[in-house]
């Protein structure tokens, strides 16, 4: 492992943006937050914990780049980069509880809808509108180049609609005087947060139980390594994820010949490399006799 080596990738070249883009909507969040609490619009405050997963997706995408360029230590062999998926744990608990916290408010106001200031709500709302479009267009650029800038980029556009659904219920309490529009839209937003959330809380379990990247079709990787000239069987077969953007693989082959290895080496991190796009591979190459020696140590 080496450090330091993220810093030409197509996402460090948008890091100063995706900065900008960080700043303008946690300070924006604060803002909602604040809007919401002296309108009493539950709209302003669930759009403002949609807007808490922009913060997370943005700031998950700057930890990446900093973390990675960070040097491997003799305690933490892979460095820092799993501090990105431990950031996105916390970040869907986090939103989850908020959810949660929305829907009971969004129900306590259908029980007894409150006065809420849609003037000032609007002015929120609309503003935010305008911190997402600047943000979208700060990352519209990278988002063709780097899967991770594309990923904030898509948080930033999702929550643009949350913004918009908060101007719809203002405009509907100024003009049709419906005071159910706010916990309505409230708990739409809320609930829009959930598949998001649960989707990103899956990806991180199954990284961090060591799953099988789902990009990779196991089978097929068993059948192109077994296919290579030489090799007679395979085992102790794992690929798993370090981080997003990072998958690793390790195996031992058996092989006829031992006098085949280095071809066989070759030919297998090419495979793994081109074909499934894992460049982080460490195989063993063994005859059939080393492999006798290892049948006690292995199921």
């Amino acid at each position: 492992m080496h450090g330091g080596e993220s810093t030409g990738t197509a996402t460090a070249q948008y890091a100063k943006k995706l900065g900008w883009a960080l700043a303008l909507t946690a300070t924006y969040v604060i803002a909602e937050v604040v809007g919401g609490l002296i309108t009493g619009s539950l709209a302003l405050l669930a759009d403002a914990a949609h807007m808490l997963t922009d913060v997370g997706g943005l700031a998950l995408a700057l930890l990446a780049i900093r973390f990675a360029a960070r040097e491997a230590t003799p305690q933490r062999t892979y460095g820092y980069l799993r501090m990105e998926v431990l950031s996105a744990l916390t970040n869907a608990v986090v939103l989850l509880l908020l959810t949660v916290y929305i829907l009971y408010e969004a129900y306590q106001r259908f029980l007894s809808p409150p006065e809420i200031l849609s003037g000032p709500m609007l002015v929120v709302a609309a503003i935010g509108l305008i911190v997402n479009l600047v943000s979208m267009r700060l990352l519209v650029g990278g988002s063709s180049e780097s899967v991770n800038v594309k990923g904030a980029y898509f948080e930033v556009l999702s929550d643009m609609l949350g913004s918009i659904g908060v101007i719809v219920a203002a405009l509907l309490m100024m003009w049709k005087g419906w005071r159910l529009a706010d916990p309505i839209i409230g708990a739409g937003i809320g609930l829009f947060i959930v598949p998001r959330t649960w989707l990103l809380l899956k990806q991180i379990t199954h990284i961090l139980m060591e799953g099988v990247p789902p990009n990779v079709d196991v089978g097929m990787l068993e059948r192109k390594l077994a296919s290579i000239l030489g090799v007679t069987a395979i085992h102790d077969l794992h690929i798993w994820t370090i981080t997003s953007g990072f998958d690793a693989m390790s195996c031992h082959l058996v092989v006829a010949d031992l006098s085949m290895d280095r071809k066989v080496l070759q030919e297998a991190r090419q495979i793994m490399k081109e074909e499934f796009g894992i460049d982080h591979v460490t195989i063993q190459i063994e005859d059939e006799a080393l492999r006798s020696g290892e049948a006690v140590l292995h199921v």
